[in-house]
């Protein structure tokens, strides 16, 4: 980034860049990048996906939750090198049945508020319902552990994973 009276690195600069392939949201992309580059940075910058969050940087606080062959997992701290060769999902690309029930019922159930730690959330919610269709709440309270919301919606994210299991157990298509 430049402003006029000094330049701002980005992270990770080309000066250690090599190809790196890449399956994002179904798309092989082929980026010429710092191998160690955290996976956010290169799905944000490089590959201009922008609805997963850089919250803390430390894998702490969940915001930069992406799957990768499935998992929930923590671009922050995950270098591209440790994603090639597997399959990333981004909130753009949750198209799973159970991405579906739990965005259904985030939207039903009016889970957001300020809405910056929510694709992290469902990301998680996700994997979990991919999992276990049936989560107890002990089961939503493990799996959702590591993802903070500043505006404590955890009843209502809580009562979201509940309703998707139960869309998803039903059949039901998800709410939109």
């Amino acid at each position: 980034m430049k402003n006029s009276a000094f330049t701002l690195p980005l992270p990770h600069t080309e000066a250690f860049s090599c190809p790196s392939k890449l399956s994002v949201n179904g798309a092989t992309r082929e980026l010429d990048i710092d191998p160690q580059m955290p996976l956010l940075w290169a799905s944000a910058i490089t590959c201009k996906l922008t609805g997963t969050k850089f919250g803390c940087g430390m894998a702490l606080c969940g915001a930069c939750t992406v799957h990768i062959d499935g998992q929930a997992t923590r671009s922050c701290v995950t270098p591209v090198a440790a994603a090639q060769g597997k399959q990333i999902t981004t909130i753009e690309g949750l198209s799973t049945a159970a991405g579906r029930a739990v965005q259904g019922a985030w939207i039903g159930l009016d889970v957001p508020q300020c809405g910056y730690c929510q694709s992290g959330q469902v990301m998680s919610a996700a994997a979990l319902l991919a999992g276990n269709p049936k989560p107890s709440d002990t089961d939503i309270d493990a799996a959702m552990a590591g993802n903070i919301c500043r505006c404590a919606t955890y009843v209502r994210i809580r009562s979201a994973i509940h309703q998707a299991a139960e869309n998803l157990a039903a059949g039901a298509p998800a709410a939109r």
